[in-house]
Parts: structure tokens; C-alpha cells; sequence
């Protein structure tokens, strides 16, 4: 099975350092971690990062950063992951006017291989991280179909928002064999708004999920909560979860 990770956008409430959180992360039992937002190396320090990951026995699944930050302001991205071992990154967020039209999606596609190309340069991979409103309505197709068609870049699946959106989760990760890293393990409440719920407690088949995930190789399961009642339990809880997918 793929390994475990926690996205750190989960616990963005904790009141916790890094090093703080990367103790309950392994504590937990996660395999790894995923870097976003103020709990990353681009606002801390990265050695010392890098050595709470070593003695902790974590490891790193590929970060989120912005896309601004990816194209305007590279170099301290890499300098940044370089001492954690870092080989690729995902682009979490693009806005949905960036999908509501074949054109806009042509044009979200051409920016995101240029950019892919810039890193393959310096040996990086880029994957995309999906929401629901990339499933847009184009009236012959859904935007995310599209998206995926004309972009060579790799898809990072968010469960899900793509369930929400209308989309077999697992049968799309199978259809991204070799183009998908990791995989986000997000449970929601279809019918509710917001529907974010805890790992388990909604509507998605994570089962289904985990062995497609399994079947095409994919390197990492990460769990992520958008809005927690209580982060540090839900830390917890997922990590149990996705143990007993194993």
C-alpha cells in the first residue's frame, strides 16, 4: 500500500511550531508529512525541519506551494525543500474563473506545462491539486476532463471535492495511472454546505479509493481535513484511519 502522510493545511489552527506538530504527526504513526501554508520550510527553518524529520523517522511527500510563489520566487523555494529531499511540488489552488471556459482552461493548462517544464529542469516534478469547481460545465465536456487532456502535468486527486463534484473517485485515479503521486484522502457530506466531515463519516469510498491508489502505483495516501472541529484529534483520527486501510 501506499504510504501514509497528514497535509499540515489540516492543523493550521494549532497554536503549535512545526517541530511541535512534526512530533504529533509521527506520534500519530503517520509515514510521512505534506508541507502547506505557514507550517513549511518556506516560513520556518529548514534545517532544523530537516532534522526533526530525520530523528522522527518522517518523510516527505511533495509540498504544497502557490503558483506565484513557483513561478515569481523559485529559488527560495528550492532552497527551502533542498534539505528535506524534495523532487516535486503541487499547485493547491487556481482560481475558478481559471476553468469556467474551453479557452481558460487551454490557457490554465499552457501556464501550468510551462511551469512543469521550468522544473523539469532542475529536476522537479509538478502536480495539480484538485477542488470541485475545476468540473466545471462546458457543455461537451466538464473543465477537469479537458484540464486533464490538454496538461501533461500530474494530478494530485482530492478525493473528495472530486465526489462532490460528481466524479467516481476511484475510477479516476485509475484513469491517471501514471500521472498520479499522491492521493488526498478527504471524506464529505455530499449533501451538505460545507460538507467536510471526518475521515470515515461521509460519503466517499476510501477503501475504494486505497486499493485504486494501490493498483496504480501511487506513492502516497494524505489526509486532509479543510475545517476540524478539534485539529489535533483529527490528526489522530486519520492516522488511525488509514492504518486500518492498510
Amino acid at each position: 500500500m501506499p504510504k501514509t502522510a497528514i497535509n499540515l493545511y489540516s492543523v493550521r489552527e494549532l497554536e503549535e511550531s512545526t517541530t511541535e506538530v512534526l512530533d504529533s504527526v509521527a506520534d500519530a504513526g503517520y509515514d510521512g508529512v505534506q508541507f502547506a501554508g505557514e507550517y513549511s520550510p518556506l516560513h520556518d527553518d529548514p534545517e532544523t525541519i530537516a532534522e526533526t524529520l530525520e530523528d522522527r523517522g518522517l518523510e516527505v511527500a511533495p509540498p504544497h506551494v502557490g503558483i506565484e510563489t513557483l513561478e515569481d520566487d523559485r529559488e527560495a523555494v528550492r532552497e527551502a525543500y533542498e534539505p528535506l529531499g524534495v523532487d516535486a511540488a503541487v499547485v493547491p489552488w487556481l482560481d475558478p474563473e481559471r476553468f469556467e471556459s474551453a479557452a481558460a482552461v487551454d490557457e490554465t493548462a499552457g501556464r501550468l506545462d510551462a511551469l512543469a517544464a521550468d522544473l523539469a529542469d532542475e529536476g522537479w516534478e509538478l502536480y495539480y491539486h484538485n477542488h470541485d469547481h475545476e468540473y466545471a460545465d462546458l457543455d461537451d465536456q466538464r473543465a477537469f476532463d479537458r484540464f486533464v487532456e490538454a496538461t501533461d502535468v500530474g494530478i494530485e486527486l482530492d478525493v473528495g471535492w472530486a465526489l462532490t463534484a460528481g466524479d467516481d473517485p476511484a475510477e479516476r485515479i485509475r484513469s491517471l495511472e501514471g500521472r498520479l503521486r499522491t492521493v488526498h484522502m478527504k471524506d464529505m457530506d455530499v449533501d451538505a454546505d460545507p460538507g467536510f466531515v471526518e475521515i470515515g463519516e461521509g460519503d466517499v469510498d476510501m477503501q475504494a479509493c486505497a486499493e485504486a491508489a494501490e493498483a496504480v502505483g501511487a506513492e502516497w495516501l494524505v489526509y486532509e481535513h479543510d475545517d476540524p472541529d478539534d485539529p489535533a484529534a483529527s490528526l489522530e483520527h486519520g492516522a488511525a484511519f488509514l492504518s486500518d486501510l492498510q
